[in-house]
């Protein structure tokens, strides 16, 4: 049998995506392998989002290329396919730049895998264009494995922020039917599956075909979603602050398998660097998103991205965003520096920000988001919470999981429970993880009522 070794960058609808092309594959009669050197074909499944994303894939390309010529010594073809959202912005220089590369396929094509590797063996293929059919149309059933998934909902942007590639690589808005997608949701359940997080670069901004006919919002999509028997919990990401409506807010409070955790990304507290990265929001009205969701959810846990640096950025701006963290208070987030994008608005401007300057910034902004995750982990500690057991732990008897908040748990218990939700009391918080006991069921509605 064949084998097929993928590599995934960046966010989570690459996670997604990397697991449907080895469905892809798998249906191809390809098995999935964690050795590259066995492999037959090697995908790297590329992210453009962060810094030197492209030189890190050339990088691995070079690996590559000697793995590629051991194996052809011992008589082992090997196919190497670069996919995703380098692949969608590079192309045909990707072919140009990396002799050893045979494929090229951009992230809406990539159901075509096993058409474009019988071509391959002619000639080397580059397909990036933007299909007129939905790739999830032809995509094969899924192949569960574990107690969480990604089901992708809505894909591509229409917001074109000044520093991002999304709309160049992904394209356009497209939402998917709620009918396409409960179909994937029940084969997810039916495969083991008991928590969903709906993802989309958009998510927020789902609008998808309903089964009445008319365009569905996401707090309907997931309103379906929960009627499944099997789903015990429901997420979503990532979000825009525009598309935060009244109908989804409110959802947080009504909806009770949507879990208690918001990614909503701000990238700034200046209102002068949110215009100018083309945001549409000011820091206010983002604060008063947050006030809103917090009155619908009050134990909500919040998540959101930041960007220091970015073109012309000054200290009085950097501290605009300071001020909003320490003003809404943070569970986790993701920082970083800004770099150039081809392609983008930003990346013409001349008005850089020194990298020294950036990388203080950068220290001082995680600085403080550390001690705020820091603080609300060792909230936990003595609660009781129902955690959603995912795997075995790292040592014999012990499993993990998830709270609702999405902090990682570890405690003992048999691997029968694996797959079910268990009250566990809080004992100690590590630098990433909480450690707990299993607690007795009563004691989470105590919990509750206290």
């Amino acid at each position: 049998m064949k084998k097929a070794y993928v590599k995934s960058y960046g966010c989570q609808m690459n996670a997604y995506d990397a697991a449907r092309m080895a469905d892809v594959l798998g249906a191809e009669g390809y098995a999935a392998t964690e050795a590259v050197e066995e492999a037959d074909v090697v995908i790297l499944n590329t992210c453009h989002i962060r810094e030197k994303a492209a030189d890190k894939v050339y990088s691995e390309l070079g690996r590559l290329r000697v793995l590629k010529g051991e194996r052809a010594e011992a008589g082992l073809d090997t196919r190497i396919v670069v996919a995703g959202c380098v692949a969608q912005a590079e192309g045909a220089e990707i072919l140009a730049r990396a002799p050893t590369v045979d494929v090229v396929v951009g992230p809406q094509n990539y159901h075509r895998l096993p058409d474009l590797l019988a071509r391959s063996a002619t000639k080397r293929v580059v397909d990036t264009e933007f299909p007129v059919e939905d790739k999830f149309d032809h995509l094969p059933a899924r192949r569960t494995h574990g107690v969480t998934a990604f089901l992708t909902v809505q894909e591509g942007c229409d917001k074109f922020c000044a520093f991002c590639v999304v709309p160049y690589t992904r394209g356009a808005e497209v939402s998917r039917s709620v009918d396409a997608i409960l179909a994937e949701a029940e084969k997810l359940v039916r495969g083991g599956v008991r928590e969903i997080t709906l993802i989309g670069q958009n998510v927020n901004a789902y609008h998808g075909l309903g089964r009445e006919g008319a365009s569905a919002s996401l707090p309907a999509l997931m309103r379906e979603l929960e009627r499944l028997p099997g789903i015990l919990r429901l997420r979503y990401t990532t979000s825009h602050p525009n598309d935060m409506d009244d109908d989804l807010i409110a959802a947080h409070g009504t909806i009770p398998a949507l879990m208690p955790y918001l990614h909503l990304p701000v990238q700034s507290g200046s209102d002068r660097v949110l215009k100018a990265m083309n945001r549409k929001h000011t820091g206010d009205a983002y604060r008063r998103i947050i006030e809103r969701v917090r009155a619908a959810r009050p134990d909500i846990a919040l998540s959101s991205d930041f960007i220091v640096g970015f073109p012309g950025e000054t200290d009085a701006e950097f501290a605009d965003t300071m001020r909003l963290v320490r003003d809404i208070g943070f569970a986790s987030a993701y920082s970083f520096k800004y770099s150039p994008r081809p392609g983008t608005p930003a990346a013409e401007s001349a008005d850089a920000v020194p990298e020294a300057v950036k990388s203080e910034r950068l220290a001082a902004l995680q600085a403080l988001l550390d001690a705020q995750r820091h603080a609300f982990n060792a909230s936990a500690v003595g609660t009781v919470v129902e955690v959603l057991v995912e795997k075995a732990g790292r040592h014999p008897g012990q499993v993990a999981g998830k709270t609702p908040h999405l902090l990682p748990v570890q405690f003992d218990a048999p691997a029968s429970t694996i797959g079910t939700l268990v009250p566990v009391r809080v004992v100690r918080a590590g630098s990433n993880s909480l450690f707990g006991e299993a607690a007795h069921p009563g004691e989470i509605a105590d919990a509750a009522a206290a």
